[in-house]
């Protein structure tokens, strides 16, 4: 019997690298199996609050064991506490360069490996013009939006490498592809992490280390109402309306919708991607929109 090109949308890619007939078709395949990272190993940095904590939650019901990173105890501790066995913590500082070893030691100490990184810890800044950010300010920003990437990249390739690969995706955001003002602070490090992405997947390539980025926005977490909250002038309901306005979806996305991003890339679903950045923004970066 001939191939037909249709034929291409009954195959996936199995973890063996083999390929095997999806029979019903993809949609039918991810519904019959849910458990797309079944004992795999995932770091979150990020993870007590937002898109972090989504993405844990929908790691575990995966089927993953997973290391919850963040400097915010308190609410680390619920988030954790809500996973049972399935998660630990870290309380650590993701500006810290050390903290990147850290989290590598905890998760190949207590589950013997490390598939999978969320490298999604990240901050706005304050809302100001270029000239009115300090020094200070801008050095904080960049150690915990970028350096914490470049740390965590350098300490997860050795351990991927040894044990044959691995995924690791950052969260950028489609601050990263476009400009805005005053929070040039904040684009420029989303930049950044884009290029580190690339260089990283071309490095990590024949290892068998894919690295991917999302570039969420807007999405409903803390962090995005910290940015209307700036942006609005003290008046966040009009700035949130302002905000949506401009989506073509109409409304802000869900932490939710970007985990389950995160998790398409941290899975073998995703097993030739690599380098690429993907949008979870209600179609903001497609164009203007009346």
């Amino acid at each position: 019997m001939p191939w037909e090109p249709s034929d291409f949308l009954r195959w996936t890619r199995a973890p063996n690298l083999a390929l095997r007939p999806l029979g019903r078709g993809l949609r039918e395949h991810l519904m019959d199996n849910p458990m797309r990272l079944r004992e795999r190993v995932v770091v979150v940095t990020g993870a007590a609050s937002g898109i972090g904590a989504a993405a844990a939650r929908q790691c575990v019901r995966e089927g993953a064991k997973v290391v919850l990173v963040d400097r915010d105890r308190e609410r680390l501790d619920a988030v954790r506490s809500g996973l049972g066995d399935a998660a630990i913590a870290l309380v650590a500082d993701i500006a810290d360069a050390e903290t990147a070893r850290r989290y590598v030691e905890l998760a190949q100490k207590t589950f013997g490996r490390i598939d999978a990184a969320l490298l999604n810890a990240g901050m706005a800044g304050r809302i100001a013009p270029i000239d009115e950010v300090t020094p200070e300010e801008f050095d904080r920003l960049f150690a915990v939006n970028v350096r914490s990437v470049w740390s965590g990249l350098a300490a997860l390739f050795p351990a991927m490498k040894a044990q044959g690969g691995g995924s690791v995706v950052a969260t950028a955001s489609t601050g990263g592809l476009l400009g805005m003002q005053r929070i040039a602070p904040y684009i420029a490090s989303k930049h950044a992490v884009i290029g580190l992405v690339k260089s990283a997947a071309l490095e990590g390539a024949r290892a068998g280390i894919r690295v991917n980025a999302v570039a969420p926005a807007p999405i409903d977490t803390p962090m995005m109402a910290h940015i209307n909250q700036g942006l609005g002038a003290g008046d966040i309901e009009k700035s949130r309306a302002r905000t949506v306005s401009r989506v073509p979806l109409r409304r802000f996305g869900t932490p939710e919708e970007v985990a389950r991003m995160l998790v398409f890339l941290a899975s073998d679903e995703s097993g030739y991607c690599t380098g690429g950045v993907y949008l979870v923004d209600g179609g903001v970066v497609a164009g203007t929109y009346p």
